[in-house]
């Protein structure tokens, strides 16, 4: 079980989500101490479910579970019910009276039609603080519109600069969208309208658009088109390419990333790679090119081990691009308690990357794996009043699992 009491012990949380952006949301708030509760479908479960690797479940006999679902579904309880019973309802009705914190991932409306949408609930639980994550908002003419992550990325304008002149837009290693956009605005959402509740005893119906999100993560670039800059480039912003700042292949086939964009920085760079000269070549526009190739060529003459050698007690803002593997073994992630422990189903453990929050000198390191669907269904039924006659009557009928 986690060891967990964090800061948002007390917190109540209803997740309606599947997937990744809003079950990424609910995960962060549970490792804060918030308790989660997923209700999920139980006749089309959570796609997540059945993305390989499986793991555990081999020693017990268990059902082995998806590593990605039993990590970004760790900390909470399933309840399995299909919304579109006449029942279910009055079951999420009896649990508003505990859990006042509802978190969706439909499109709009269809909570709506399922008799769950927020003018609805908000008058079986006043407070209620309503968070609908979607690809394109509420309202506007694409609120009904499929998406993915790749398509708010390209409507948002980031893709339009995130890649090289002559390559076109290049896919990011995770999805940007989903997580720095949905998850982590929901979060930032769901505590400002907990906040606003504490001060004034209202609820609210946070409308997170994952495009939206995307698009205000233009910052830097963004501020200054509208300024009159100019339509951002791929390769040709100061963080894009456009600049020395980039990543650079070693004799060995690897990569160092070049941050050194302040002087006292960059002239630790230049030094360490045997140019000093070259320093008085960064601020000349129509050098920005040659100087990457001289740069290139320079580093390309050596391998990996060598430049970190040569970067390791100086402050030039210079690192190896390290493999997910190594991330995990560097003592830099040792230390920060980035790696931890969730406890399976099964009784097996599992590692997993850990909160990146810390409330203390002390992260948790031990969490409860994602369980399997409808794990806490019978018991949360009973905790709210149905007798054990009601529960099958719903089992059978395909209401609950």
């Amino acid at each position: 079980m986690r060891d967990n009491n964090g800061p948002l012990e007390g917190l109540k949380i209803l997740d309606f989500s599947t997937l990744l952006p809003g079950p990424y949301a609910s995960m962060l708030l549970a490792d804060m101490g918030a308790e989660v509760l997923r209700i999920e479908s139980p006749s089309r479960p959570d796609m997540l479910r059945g993305l390989p690797p499986m793991v555990g479940g081999r020693e017990t006999g268990q059902e082995a579970v998806s590593a990605a679902h039993a990590s970004i579904n760790r900390n909470k309880k399933s309840l399995a019910l299909d919304l579109k019973d006449e029942r279910a309802g009055e079951i999420v009705r009896r649990l508003l009276t505990e859990y006042d914190i509802v978190l969706e991932q439909f499109r709009p409306g269809v909570m709506e039609r399922l008799g769950l949408g927020f003018e609805t609930l908000r008058k079986v639980c006043p407070g209620l603080i309503y968070c609908s994550v979607t690809g394109y908002g509420q309202t506007g003419p694409m609120k009904s519109r499929a998406g993915h992550d790749i398509n708010y990325l390209a409507l948002s304008g980031l893709a339009s600069y995130s890649g090289r002149a002559d390559t076109g837009p290049v896919l990011a290693g995770t999805q940007v969208a989903d997580i720095a956009g949905g998850s982590h605005h929901a979060v930032m959402g769901v505590l400002a309208a907990v906040y606003r509740r504490e001060k004034t005893g209202e609820g609210s119906h946070v409308d997170i658009s994952m495009t939206d999100c995307a698009f205000a993560m233009n910052a830097i670039s963004g501020a200054n088109a509208l300024a009159g800059a100019g339509e951002p480039q791929p390769g040709g912003e100061l963080l894009n390419g456009g600049s020395f700042y980039d990543y650079y292949r070693t004799s060995d086939g690897r990569y160092l990333s070049v941050g050194s964009l302040e002087p006292q920085f960059a002239e630790q760079f230049f030094l360490g790679i045997g140019h000093p000269e070259w320093l008085e070549r960064v601020l000349v526009a129509e050098e920005q090119e040659p100087l990457k190739r001289d740069i290139a060529t320079a580093v390309g003459e050596c391998s990996l081990e060598h430049w970190q050698r040569v970067f390791a007690d100086t402050d030039a803002c210079v690192e190896p691009v390290l493999g997910f593997y190594e991330a995990t073994q560097s003592a830099l992630l040792q230390e920060r308690g980035m790696l931890c422990e969730a406890e399976l189903p099964s009784g097996d453990t599992l590692q997993q990357i850990n909160t990146p929050l810390a409330f203390g000198p002390e992260k948790p390191r031990r969490h409860m794996a994602g369980t399997p669907l409808g794990s806490h269904t019978r018991d949360i039924l009973r905790e709210l009043g149905y007798g054990a006659e009601e529960i099958e009557e719903m089992r059978r009928r395909g209401a609950i699992a």
